[in-house]
């Protein structure tokens, strides 16, 4: 397995794909049942592939990721060839900014002498979404990337 397998909430949120998946297999709705009981070991990998499937569409249809720590923010843009990196990391004791009042003032208060940006780009291993997959697992999430684009102009400008 080269990610990692779907939670039971996200297999069944995918429950019509999965069914296609097995058809695709010509695994039909009582031969799958008997592979769950008979076959344990097998049915697990029919598991496993379809979750790297999944997460195969997903990540390559990633353009933007997001990881808020309490006083950092990491914002990812996901290219072709590379990654860019755009970190505002928050030097005022007592802020976090993973809750509202501490993103509240981040808001207000980017533009000062209190937040610090950093930037930079990186170039993907061979395997780009692999790159893409570890950050998730680091805490990023897949996001549309607004709020990259906003201090991306920012920082631009």
């Amino acid at each position: 397995m080269k990610y990692t397998r779907l939670t039971k909430e996200q297999f069944e949120e995918l429950h019509q794909e999965f069914i296609n998946f097995l058809a695709t297999q010509s695994i039909t709705a009582d031969e799958w049942t008997n592979l769950k009981v008979n076959s344990p070991e097998t049915a697990e990998m029919e598991l496993d592939v379809f979750s790297d499937l999944i997460w195969e569409g997903v990540l390559q249809n990633a353009n933007y990721l997001e990881n808020v720590s309490p006083q950092q923010l990491f914002l990812f843009q996901i290219a072709e060839d590379k990654m860019t990196l755009i970190t505002l990391r928050v030097l005022k004791d007592g802020v976090d900014i993973t809750n509202a009042e501490g993103y509240k003032w981040l808001q207000e208060n980017y533009s000062t002498d209190d937040v610090e940006f950093y930037t930079a780009s990186k170039d993907y291993s061979e395997d780009k979404n692999a790159d893409i997959f570890s950050l998730i697992e680091q805490g990023a999430i897949i996001t549309k990337g607004a709020l990259f684009s906003f201090f991306s102009k920012i920082i631009n400008a």
